[in-house]
This record gives C-alpha cells, sequence and structure tokens, in this order.
C-alpha cells in the first residue's frame, strides 16, 4: 500500500468538503491511510475521519506574525525535514494554491493536483507530476472527488460520505432535552441574518418544546450570542468549544441552523439536518452538500425571509 500525504492546508470549510472523497478511496481501496497536513488551527477536523492516520500541523497563519524569527525558521525548518524522512510515495495537493503546492513538494514525493484549468491558482499545476480536471461547475465537495478518482482510477457514484466518526464529548452545559444548534456567529457583517428573525425562529422552536444553542467563536460574536439569547425564552450560550466538542454538539442536535459558516458544513459532515442561510455570497459551489438532509437558502443580496427559514427548518426536523 502507497505512504500518501494529503495537503488541505485551509479553511474549514474546504477542509471538510474534502472528506468525501477520502470516503471514496476508502471504499475503492479498502484499507488504505493517508497522512493529512493541515493549518494547525484545524488539526482537529481531520482526526475525525478514520482513513487518516498521522495529522500534521502546518503554522503559517502563526508564522506570518513574525517570519524572520528564530522560532519560525525552526519550525519551519523541522517541518520541511519530517516531510522529506517521512518517504512518501505520493502527495495529494486538494487546495490547488501556489502555497499548497509548494508545501507539497517539501515531501520529495511525486504531486498530483488538478489540471491548468481546475486548480485555484494555475501556476500551481507546475508543481505536479499528475494532473486531473474537475470543472468549476461542480460543487467543491465534487471537484475534490473528481481529483481522487481520477488519481486512483475509480468512479463515485453514491452521494457524498463525509465519513466522521465524532468521538462522545461530556457536555454539561447543554440542555438536558432536544435542542437545535443556531450559528448566527460569522465574522462578515453582510452575512449576517437580522437578529429579529432568530429570536422569531427560537419562538417556533420554543413552541415545539426545542431549546436552542448559539456557538460563538471571537468576543464579538459572543457579545452578539448573549444579546440574542437574552430575547429567546429558551436558549444557552455555548462556552468556547473545540472543534471536537462542536462536532458533538452539532451531531446531537435535531436541526442546525446556521449562516455562510464553517461550523455550517461540520453540521452537514455529521449527518445532522442542516438550513444554511447565505446572505451575501451564493451557494451553488460552496453550500452545504450532503447524502442527508441540507438545504441552501438565499443568495448574495437576497436574504431568504424567516418564514422561508422556518419551513425548511420544519422539513429538516421530520428528516431528524
Amino acid at each position: 500500500m502507497s505512504k500518501m500525504l494529503l495537503v488541505r492546508l485551509s479553511s474549514m470549510g474546504d477542509i471538510i468538503h474534502t472528506l468525501p472523497a477520502l470516503t471514496d478511496l476508502v471504499c475503492a481501496r479498502p484499507g488504505t491511510t493517508l497522512d493529512w497536513i493541515v493549518e494547525e488551527g484545524f488539526a482537529e477536523l481531520p482526526h475525525l475521519h478514520p482513513a487518516v492516520g498521522k495529522v500534521i500541523p502546518f503554522a503559517l497563519r502563526r508564522w506570518r506574525r513574525s517570519l524572520l524569527s528564530a522560532t519560525t525558521r525552526a519550525e519551519a525548518g523541522a517541518l520541511r525535514q519530517s516531510l522529506a524522512d517521512a518517504h512518501y510515495d505520493c502527495v495529494i495537493d486538494a487546495q490547488g494554491l501556489i502555497k499548497s503546492a509548494l508545501v507539497a513538494r517539501q515531501a520529495g514525493a511525486p504531486v498530483i493536483g488538478y489540471d491548468w484549468r481546475s486548480a485555484r491558482e494555475s501556476l500551481a499545476t507546475l508543481a505536479y507530476a499528475e494532473r486531473y480536471p474537475a470543472p468549476w461547475s461542480l460543487h467543491a465537495v465534487e471537484r475534490a472527488r473528481r481529483l481522487f478518482a481520477g488519481a486512483f482510477g475509480y468512479t463515485p457514484d453514491t452521494p457524498p460520505d463525509y465519513g466522521m466518526a465524532v468521538p462522545a464529548v461530556e457536555l454539561p452545559w447543554r440542555p438536558s432535552g432536544a435542542y437545535a444548534v443556531l450559528l448566527t456567529a460569522t465574522s462578515r457583517a453582510d452575512k449576517e441574518w437580522a437578529e429579529p428573525n432568530w429570536v422569531a425562529l427560537a419562538a417556533r422552536l420554543a413552541a415545539e418544546g426545542i431549546a436552542c444553542v448559539l456557538p460563538w467563536g471571537s468576543d464579538a460574536e459572543r457579545t452578539r450570542a448573549e444579546r440574542l439569547a437574552a430575547a429567546m425564552s429558551n436558549a444557552v450560550v455555548a462556552p468556547r468549544l473545540d472543534l471536537t466538542s462542536a462536532a458533538r454538539l452539532l451531531a446531537d442536535a435535531r436541526v442546525v441552523v446556521g449562516v455562510d459558516t464553517g461550523l455550517a458544513h461540520l453540521a452537514a459532515a455529521v449527518a445532522t439536518p442542516v438550513v444554511a442561510i447565505f446572505c451575501a455570497s451564493d451557494p451553488e459551489r460552496t453550500g452545504v452538500l450532503a447524502g442527508t438532509y441540507a438545504v441552501n437558502l438565499g443568495r448574495r443580496g437576497a436574504a431568504p425571509d424567516a418564514e422561508t427559514v422556518w419551513a425548511a427548518v420544519r422539513q429538516g426536523l421530520a428528516a431528524r
């Protein structure tokens, strides 16, 4: 069995979109495992897929703050040496950027990637020994599946399966009964859904006997979550969560409703019914996608109204 390295450094949604390709590969080649190099802040995610062996943290975001420091140089050098010492048979660059291609080359093995028209940065393909097409008209999940299928000679013909194995995690603070997770937090104001809509949605859920949990990722997001929860009769603001705990929280929810954020994709990956709300981007290529209930509502400049979202949430509750 070949010793393989996967390069998919970031972001959360992009990392999650790559997981079904691993599941396809394992189905086509049972017993396959590969190592994964990923931005250190997301290193928990690859661990949740059984086909992933070693997860190698990459710290470019941190290194950028002190590129010339002795610590940065030492860490980067140690990473290069560890990749070379691993003696991989091949490397898969599933990101298609010059940055990811340069990282892939550090392993000293042939690199597999997208072809000139399919890579996000075409010059990255100059680093590849093998190149495969994946049309931009496809969803990001399907593009990754096409890359792996072309490289390893099979045809994916099933709905996407993220293959995640989420461990049991104690979350004593969460509601004891049925709950929904409301992903109100986003780093961009234009992606936010109006606060009165969230309050109205919580009231509808309360009438169904369902509590709400509001996660957050920054101090500003926590402040917003606390403000929203204060206006709801049935809401709990989550403490700061690591990604494994977030996955467990999402996996046990009755339904997840969220703006365009990585946790919405994580909800789809753990097979919880999810309704994704788009206000400032279009979901065709990067919306939630799963073999289970996953619905994208809205588009750039046209957020869905509360009634439309509630209708989708009711379907999700029924699907659960």
